[in-house]
């Protein structure tokens, strides 16, 4: 027993560093934003163009993707993007002009789409073969990696304001944690028991007759973009929604971030238990209803508290979304994974650009609000997947709870 649970904490481990690189990889750039763009000399416009060439990246991955996690595996899919994402981290720093820079971000969004498909590969499998959930603390730990990044990027603004020294130091860190994680990746993607494996290769026959996505992984890919859409938005304009519609003080902007942030961290780190006692379509549907309601409330109400509120309610709502979503969408083959999860990528990158052109074709306020109608349309997609329920083994005591690994309908 004590052998199982030493296996099962070392692969958590080494699949939350992933998702830890993933996050500090992602906020590191995006933090020095405004130094891009006073260097390249950018408009608002073309910074918006630049998040959605990410987000292109991603999206153009998908058939790239899921020919490389069947050829190469999650592991090493997870470590070579990982490198690649480190490495374009210092050649982001000296692009010449605005072209360069688009390619760069479109190739680090194609990185992002691999790394992204491959940890959440490993996750659905360290599920599957230790029966515990834990995805949902695997992505608190994207959350924690972009709080890393942002309080390095203090530490290192404080020295010097050269984008190269910060990106060169943030692209050391990224290596050493992919070395540090490798070694305990799991080597299999998936530990299904015989029916399940016969059940897979049976589907697998079957999608290679079938030239379009099913239906519920259709529904799977839409409810990942708007939640990814609710998340993305929430990082990348809180703070200028505080800054320039509630107008509170500037010493107050970053409060935006700094509470969704916590929320989804606190909320990932318990939503493993919400999951195994209420289900995973339960706590889809009320999250992001609680999400959508409540920055819609802020919106109406005005304020730095209700503001802030709203914000919490955000962070708490969306936070389970796209660990049930990637589990679901795991348990219905490599091929679905990658498609949501291109999706998912797509939508937390190029989402903030789309609520910025809302933004400047009317108000920020109706941008936000369409962030709170995106939370909203999560919970309908939510009603259309047929979820994964992990039921307790009866035959399994104390904390190393066993749970049953079966695809079933959530009866919720």
């Amino acid at each position: 027993m004590f052998r199982v649970r030493d296996e099962f904490h070392r692969a958590l481990l080494a699949i939350a560093a992933l998702f830890c690189l993933l996050g500090f990889q992602y906020a590191t750039w995006v933090s020095r934003l405004p130094a891009l763009k006073t260097r390249l000399d950018l408009s608002e416009a073309e910074i918006g163009l630049l998040l959605m060439a990410c987000g292109v990246g991603a999206a153009v991955s998908f058939p790239l993707v899921a020919v490389l996690m069947k050829r190469l595996g999650s592991r090493r899919l997870a470590g070579l993007s990982a490198l690649c994402l480190g490495l374009l981290l210092p050649v982001l720093a000296v692009v010449p002009n605005y072209p360069v820079a688009l390619l760069v971000l479109c190739a680090d969004g194609m990185a992002v789409g691999c790394l992204n498909v491959a940890m959440n590969a490993q996750g659905a499998a360290l599920e599957v073969r230790f029966q515990r959930t834990a995805m949902s603390k695997l992505h608190a730990t994207f959350s924690a990696g972009s709080l890393l990044a942002a309080l390095l990027a203090s530490a290192v603004n404080a020295f010097t304001t050269t984008l190269m020294v910060h990106f060169a130091v943030a692209a050391v860190l990224l290596v050493l944690l992919l070395g540090l994680a490798r070694p305990g990746l799991l080597t299999e993607d998936q530990h299904p028991g015989e029916a399940a494996d016969k059940a897979e290769k049976a589907e697998k026959k079957e999608r290679r007759k079938l030239s379009l996505p099913s239906r519920v992984t259709i529904w799977m890919g839409a409810a990942m973009v708007f939640g990814t859409v609710t998340e993305g938005a929430m990082n990348d304009w809180s703070a200028l929604y505080i800054k320039d519609v509630v107008h509170a003080a500037p010493s107050l902007a970053p409060m935006g971030i700094a509470v969704v942030s916590v929320m989804m961290v606190l909320a990932r780190i318990f939503a493993d238990g919400w999951r195994s006692r209420f289900g995973d379509g339960r706590i889809v549907r009320f999250g992001s209803v609680l999400a959508g309601t409540g920055l819609a409330l802020a919106l109406l109400v005005g304020g730095v508290v209700p503001t802030l509120l709203g914000f919490a309610c955000v962070g708490l709502g969306v936070a389970a979304v796209t660990p049930c979503v990637y589990v679901a969408a795991a348990r219905q083959g490599s091929e679905a994974l990658a498609l949501v999860a291109a999706m998912g990528t797509t939508g937390l990158l190029a989402g903030p650009a789309v609520i910025g052109f809302i933004a400047n074709a009317t108000s920020l306020v109706w941008g936000m609000g369409a962030v709170a109608a995106s939370a909203v349309v999560v919970s309908l997609c939510a009603t259309q997947i047929r979820w994964p329920s992990l039921e307790k083994d009866a035959g399994t005591q104390g904390d190393d709870l066993a749970l049953a690994d079966r695809l079933t309908p959530d009866a919720s």
